[in-house]
C-alpha cells in the first residue's frame, strides 16, 4: 500500500494547471523527479463508483451564501477564503487534519479557457455528477493527467482532479487541464492538484504513479468529499 501522498490547491493562475491565458509551456508541479504518466494511464479507465467508507461521522459543509454543500471527513477543517473569492461567489479551502490542503471550491468565476497545445492524456477516474446539473448536462468529476515529456523531458507530469463540464477528449491527446464547471451565471471551480512528491508536515515524500494513488484511503476521503458537492438544502 502506498503512502499517503501531499494534494494541494492553487489559485486560477496556477491551480490545476489551467491555460487561463496562453502559457508558454507546459506547466509545473515540481522540479522534483516525479514520474511521467504511464503507458497505461494514457488508456482512459473508469472507476464507476467509489469504493464505501465509514462517514456516518462526516460533516456538513454550507457555502456561505447557502447556495451549495459537501461533506468531509471529521477529522478535516474548511477555511473560509472569502477575501480572495471572485465578486459575488465564495471561497473555501479543504484541509486534512494535518493541515495540507486538500481542495478549495470557488464560485462565480468570469474566466474561459485557452488552449495553445494539446498534450498526451490520461484519464485514471470519471463520475457524472447528476446534482449539479445545469440546463440539462450533468458535470464529470475526473482524475485526469497531461505529459509533454517528448518537448520537455525534465517536466513532471500534470495531475489534478475535480469538477469539469468540459466535454470528454476525443483521442490521445487534449487542451491543458480545465477544471471549472457551469454554476449559477459562472463557472465554479471544486479541484486539487496531484503532487506525489510534495508531503505535507509528518509525511514523507515517496514518488508513485496516480493510477497508485487511486488505490489510498486519502483519494477515497477527497473523492467522496468533492463529489458530495450539491445545492443546499
Amino acid at each position: 500500500m502506498p503512502t499517503r501522498k501531499a494534494v494541494f490547491a492553487l489559485s486560477c493562475a496556477a491551480v490545476l494547471m489551467t491555460a487561463c491565458s496562453a502559457p508558454t509551456g507546459p506547466p509545473v508541479v515540481s522540479e522534483s523527479a516525479t514520474p511521467s504518466l504511464s503507458k497505461a494511464a494514457l488508456t482512459p479507465a473508469v472507476r464507476a463508483t467509489a469504493r464505501p467508507s465509514a462517514q456516518a461521522e462526516w460533516k456538513t459543509y454550507t457555502t456561505p451564501d447557502g447556495q451549495l454543500a459537501f461533506d468531509y471527513p471529521p477529522d478535516w477543517n474548511v477555511k473560509d477564503r472569502a477575501r480572495e473569492a471572485a465578486p459575488g461567489g465564495v471561497f473555501v479551502e479543504v484541509l486534512s487534519g494535518a493541515g495540507k490542503s486538500m481542495a478549495t471550491l470557488r464560485t462565480n468565476i468570469q474566466t474561459k479557457p485557452d488552449c495553445p497545445a494539446k498534450y498526451p492524456y490520461a484519464l485514471m477516474d470519471s463520475q457524472v455528477l447528476p446534482a449539479l446539473k445545469q440546463d440539462g448536462a450533468a458535470p464529470r468529476f475526473i482524475f485526469e493527467g497531461r505529459d509533454d515529456h517528448g518537448s520537455y523531458p525534465t517536466r513532471p507530469a500534470s495531475l489534478a482532479y475535480g469538477i469539469t463540464s468540459a466535454p470528454p477528449p476525443v483521442g490521445p491527446s487534449a487542451c491543458p487541464i480545465f477544471q471549472f464547471f457551469d454554476w449559477g451565471s459562472g463557472l465554479a471551480a471544486f479541484s486539487g492538484v496531484y503532487n506525489p512528491v510534495v508531503a505535507a508536515p509528518g509525511d514523507t515524500p515517496d514518488v508513485d504513479t496516480p493510477e497508485a494513488y487511486t488505490a489510498t484511503e486519502e483519494y477515497d476521503e477527497v473523492r467522496q468529499t468533492i463529489t458530495s458537492l450539491r445545492p443546499a438544502d
